[in-house]
This record gives C-alpha cells, structure tokens and sequence, in this order.
C-alpha cells in the first residue's frame, strides 16, 4: 500500500501548478523595498551595533559575494546574519494577519544572500520571495492560535519559508526541498520569554531562522536527508507545538499568491498597536480634539493587542513601539505618528507621562471574533465638557483592505532611508526601478552594495 504524500510535498506541486504574472513580481519587489527600508534604518540600534560587530570580530574573509546592506560585501553567512536581523527593528516591517507573523524580515534577506552567490536572476529572486513567503503564511495559519501563546511566530514559522526561498534559488529538485523544509522545520523555535525582558532575542530569532532556512536548503543539495512529514507527523512540530493545529490549511486552495494578502505598516509601532491608532485617527478627520480637553480615552480591542501593548509606562523605546497608550498619547498631543515620538525623550516626557495614564485599553469580544483575520479597534474619548466621541476600524490602515496609496508607501520609503542617512538620488532610484524588467540585480546590488 503507497503512503499518502506529506503535506510539505503536496504544497510543493500544488505551487508548481501556479501560474505566477508580472503584477505577482511587482508585489514582490515593494516587499522587498519596505523591507530595505526597514532594515536601513533598524541598522542605527542597539541591536545594529552588535550584530555589524559580529561581522567586524568574525575571521571569514572570503568569498564576499552577498551584500551587508548599504555597507559592501562580505561572506553570505555574514550579511544574512545581519540583514535577517535587523528587518524588524523598528516594528515597520510587513505583516499577515491571519498567520500573525512578519515574513519579510526572515524570508528576503535569506533569498537575497543566496541570489547574490548565484548571481541568479531578479525574476528567480522574486519568485523565490513569493514562494517563501506563500508557504510562511500556511505554516503560520496551520499551526493554530495556541503556538503563538508561546512561540514568536515570525521565527518559528518562517524558517520553513527561508529554507524554500532558498531552494528555489538553488533550484533544488522536489525532494531534496522537501528534505530542507523537513530540517530547518525539525529544529525550529522561539519562545516567547523575551518579551517579558529588556533584550533583544527578537534580532536573534530572525537571523537564526533565516541562517537555519539557507543552511537546510544547502544541506539538502549535497544529500542530506530530511523527514517529509516534519509537519502533521506524530512526533512532529502540529503535535510537539500546539494543540489548536489545522494541518488541513496549509494545503487549502487559494486563487492568488498569498504575499497579496500581507500588510504594509505605516507607523513605527507593533501591528497589534496600529487599530488603536486608526481608530484615534478616524476620531480626529471629524472632530478637532486638544489634548488638554481629554478626560478619558478607552481603546477597545481583541486579547492579542492587550496581551502585547496594554503597556502604561514603557521605559524603552522598543516598551514604547508596544504601548498603545503611548502611541494614542503621542497622536493626541501631536496628530501624526513620527519616528522620534517612541524615543526616550518623548517617553519621559510629562505630558505623554499625564495622557498615558488617562488611556484604558479593555477587550471587546465582538472585535475578537474578527481576529485574527481581521485587526480590529473602538476609541471612545470623553472629554471634560462631557462630550464623547468614537470610532472602529475593522481593518487599518496598511491592510489589503485598506492598502496605502503610492504616495503613502513612497513617504514611508522615503522617511526611512532618509532617517538611515541614504541619499535622495539614491532613494529616488529605489523608488523608480521597474524591478519586474530587471534581467538581473546588477542594478539593485549596485545601490545596496555601497556605503551610505
């Protein structure tokens, strides 16, 4: 009697089978510049300090074929460390909902270092990033609601997209993918604790799933075997990792590529931050509110958004990116969500000090039914007069449904490579390449390769 195929193998000819147009590439490729973005910008931190010094103490010194960003050439190991690291820094990098995970910062550094050592094509690079992230978001919607109690979702999940994208880029056959996805998915992690710390084991679980990905794909072509029912097996990650697994989402049908289903963040905060911060906004279009006149504001949400940012008093700057009091205060006392207002200056800072501790952050079980396909929030403001005012989104901005214009994405571009110290010609030309035309990454590897 023939064994039915695993999962990971089914998955694997049901993409084979996808047609993949000329506006799939061009997702791709502003996926691939929000995250350029991100991480430019993430290299100024803490976190940006220690891992460029891992490359200065590191003895590897040749060959330097893939590209530290916007700091030369160094080995691949090297520049995926740090490039995977860094993507997420600012909490700006992308987002799917439903997956509840981030795969830009974990699947585009891993395809972009192994494109640069094969010097493979921009449409092999694209098509890598879309298979990355396709089999990301299964991963992250089949797993179940209970991994992400204690799991960082983004590096359990996305080593199996890292591992793909670089497959692809290696063009491994089908069985030699399965066995890479089979052993970054054997090893992978992430827990949670670092939350609960002043740390930043978040950089280093990005870096780590996207080194364990391209090492399990390089494995994989010089013949070493990987369990193919790494998944939904016995002792497999649906049965050690969760008890809400639904191994029957990860091969459901889709019409598109789900990288069409991701969001795009707008403001430098955690996602589960940003409904609060619609809803405030979407108070403000109507009604002009001073700070000064607030008696009270109270957010509704869903349990994830409490879970991760019912923070009253941050003392970080990355507590702040976590705070929705803070990033509600912020926007009342200053109307737009800028960079600076989640430092430390504006963290001490009496007046937010005095609005954060008017803001109540409480759940709402009807906007908890919507998540987490949807990511909802309701902002009541009580005023002194009496006078109250509100508003929900459903959905915020940046979603699919939702979507940033392109002079919303631009600014954001452009905000973060200028904060980052990139040239405007430079950003200019990032800005204007018609990627899905480019034979190759020449010209890409040429703006990303030199200083800034």
């Amino acid at each position: 009697m023939q064994m039915q195929a695993s999962i990971t193998t089914r998955l694997l000819a049901d993409l084979a089978e996808k047609n993949l147009e000329e506006s799939d590439l061009k997702r791709a490729a502003l996926h691939v510049l929000d995250w350029i973005a991100c991480c430019a910008l993430g290299r100024l931190s803490i976190a940006g300090d220690v891992f460029q010094s891992l490359i200065d103490d590191d003895p590897i010194s040749s060959p330097k074929q893939a590209i530290n960003l916007f700091h030369g050439r160094v080995h691949w190991t090297q520049a995926l460390n740090i490039n995977a690291a860094l993507g997420n820094v600012l909490e700006m990098d992308d987002i799917h909902r439903s997956s509840i995970l981030h795969p830009g910062p974990v699947i585009i550094p891993a395809a972009l270092a192994m494109a640069q050592v094969q010097k493979a094509s921009m449409k092999d690079f694209l098509e890598a990033v879309i298979w990355g992230y396709e089999i990301t978001i299964r991963m992250g919607e089949a797993v179940g609601r209970s991994h992400y109690q204690y799991f960082h979702n983004t590096s359990s999940c996305a080593a199996i997209g890292a591992a793909l994208s670089v497959s692809k880029v290696l063009k491994l056959s089908d069985s030699e993918t399965v066995w890479a996805l089979g052993n970054a998915m054997s090893r992978t992690g992430g827990i949670w604790q670092m939350r609960n710390e002043k740390v930043l084991t978040k950089q280093w679980h990005n870096a780590q799933a996207a080194l364990s990905g391209a090492h399990a794909a390089l494995a994989a072509r010089r013949g070493l075997s990987g369990p193919a029912f790494v998944l939904e097996g016995p002792q497999g990650v649906f049965a050690a990792m969760s008890t809400d697994a639904r191994p029957e989402v990860f091969n459901a049908p889709s019409t598109h590529w789900r990288i069409h289903d991701c969001s795009f963040k707008p403001w430098p905060a955690c996602r589960h931050a940003h409904p609060a911060m619609d809803a405030l906004l979407s108070v403000l279009q109507h009604a002009e509110v001073a700070a000064t006149d607030v008696e009270r504001v109270t957010i509704n949400t869903y349990r994830d958004a409490m879970v991760f940012c019912d923070r009253r008093t941050p003392v970080t700057p990355l507590e702040a990116k976590f705070s929705i009091q803070h990033a509600v205060s912020c926007l009342l006392l200053f109307q737009q969500p800028q960079l600076h207002h989640f430092d430390c200056d504006y963290i001490a800072r009496e007046d937010v000090i005095a609005l954060r501790d008017r803001v109540d952050v409480v759940f709402d079980a009807n906007i908890e039914k919507l998540y987490p396909a949807h990511y909802g929030a309701r902002c009541e403001i009580l005023l002194k007069d009496g006078k109250v005012l509100s508003a929900q989104v459903d959905d915020t901005l940046g979603d699919p449904e939702k979507p940033l214009s392109k002079p919303q994405f631009a600014h954001k571009i452009s905000m973060l490579l200028s904060a980052a110290g990139v040239s405007a010609s430079k950003t200019d030309a990032l800005l204007a390449m018609e990627w899905a035309k480019q034979d190759d990454l020449t010209s890409l590897n040429r703006l990303l390769e030199d200083k800034i």
